[in-house]
């Protein structure tokens, strides 16, 4: 009855939510701001930390969970006043699964060590999520051209975000910058939420919801589907007259610039398609460190802070990728096509994960031998102590091999076991507390007041 009722109604005309063209009054400010927001104002602190946290579902989302919870719970002390490690963090990033927990850290602070497990990883997400996708209202709007799956899960999120968009996050006092990653199905290139790459579009990154990023960073391919943006580039009226960079000598960040120019031309890409973030950096840390490179020096990016501000930069990334259910090189049979899309998505998204992790590795001496010299220097941002720590946690370092074995084994969705949920959160805090970079960041923690 419900499907009659649906075709004697015919097609929904329908809209949801898209983004609108920058108000004109706001292109300087939010021009400039969009370049002192590069690295955010908080990271004027001796101590400065991001943390990225990995695609993988709920999964993702727990073991991320244990993480902050293990940084709430690492102490230190700098001219005499104490904080935790977590009330450091001037950026936090997300993809998939990890984008909903940074998202909402991003949104309520510590809060979310309290609330995000009953809020979210405790309550039966996936069921509601299926059952509102068959009520008649949302079964009428899905024969909108213009609304997709991915709609009713933005809608979801909205309520577990409370209705924020990223103004709320940039007002709330303490709050770290937040960085979605999405992406773009056309160029298979990333695409983050953050004002640098709405200012490309000519667009206003304040006035997205949450919702609808971590939506789009999570839009499975096939599964669910694509988002869309205006792309308003043609509405700015400083686009024109916009100088061409000079061509970049490193290939990744002539990579970023073609990425960048892609963008420009409105005319040619009025609408951008975006889906989940993992399909291109499961990490959700590449195009920050693209960004590192492109900039040339990390000096240069941190051309805002004071000088000698600061004395410990951290990067923390978190990697909850599952293992391959089974192996298809383990039998000479044909493999089925769900092995196949396993294969694909866990296998080869593994591969790429490696290699992210590889050019971090790259990177990181690059700055600490940037920050060795450059330390203490007259206009340096980096104090005469300064050091680098970079700290890798991932769900494959867990101690224990049979807890390790079977949270390798939890599936990649919006709803888990609650059994898991616990491990999860546990495991992620031991990881953390277990890695030798963690130990000896906190040996040099401990070290700030006397080298002060």
């Amino acid at each position: 009855m419900v499907v009659m009722a649906l075709a004697l109604a015919g097609c929904s005309s329908y809209r949801p939510w898209i983004n609108a063209p920058r108000p004109p009054a706001a292109d300087a400010g939010q021009q400039a701001g969009a370049e002192s927001r590069r690295l955010p104002p908080t990271a004027a602190q001796p101590v400065t930390m991001a943390v990225t946290l990995s695609g993988g579902g709920a999964r993702a989302a727990a073991f991320g969970l244990g993480v902050l919870r293990e940084l709430k719970a690492t102490t230190l002390t700098i001219d005499g006043q104490t904080s935790s490690l977590l009330d450091h963090v001037a950026l936090i990033s997300g993809v998939s699964g990890g984008s909903i927990l940074a998202a909402h850290f991003a949104a309520f602070g510590d809060a979310t060590l309290q609330r995000f497990e009953p809020d979210f990883l405790l309550v039966p997400f996936e069921g509601r999520l299926i059952r509102e996708a068959l009520w008649p209202k949302r079964l009428y709007r899905l024969t909108s051209p213009w609304y997709g799956r991915t709609q009713i899960l933005a809608q979801r999120f909205d309520e577990l975000f409370e209705g924020r968009t990223f103004a709320d996050v940039i007002k709330r006092p303490g709050a770290p910058e937040l960085m979605i990653t999405a992406t773009d199905l056309t160029t298979g290139a990333p695409f983050d939420f953050t004002a640098e790459q709405f200012q490309l579009i000519c667009s206003d990154i304040e006035a997205t919801p949450l919702s609808f990023a971590v939506a789009a960073s999570s839009a499975v391919p096939l599964l669910l589907s694509p988002v869309t943006l205006r792309n308003h580039a043609d509405a700015c009226p400083q686009a024109a007259s916009t100088p061409a960079p000079a061509p970049a000598q490193d290939y990744r960040a002539r990579m970023l610039q073609s990425s960048v120019e892609s963008y420009r031309n409105a005319r040619e890409r009025p609408y951008i398609h975006l889906v989940d973030g993992g399909v291109t950096d499961n990490l959700g840390v590449r195009l920050m460190l693209d960004r590192l490179v492109a900039t040339g020096s990390m000096t240069a990016n941190f051309s805002e802070v004071t000088p000698g501000t600061i004395r410990r930069l951290i990067l923390v990334t978190v990697n909850s990728e599952r293992s391959l259910t089974e192996r298809v090189d383990n039998s000479d049979r044909v493999p089925t096509t769900t092995q196949v899309l396993e294969s694909l998505i866990f296998g080869a998204g593994s591969r790429e994960t490696q290699v992210t992790l590889a050019m971090l590795n790259d990177d990181q001496r690059r700055w600490r031998d940037e920050i060795l010299r450059t330390r203490g220097q007259p206009g340096s941002p980096f104090a005469a102590d300064a050091e680098i720590h970079v700290v890798s946690v991932s769900l494959h370092d867990v101690p224990d091999d049979k807890i390790r074995h079977s949270l390798l084994r939890v599936p990649t969705a919006f709803t888990i076991e609650a059994h898991d949920v616990i491990e999860l959160q546990r495991a992620g805090a031991a990881a953390l507390r277990e890695s030798p970079a963690f130990k000896r960041l906190k040996q040099s923690l401990d070290a700030l007041p006397a080298a002060h």
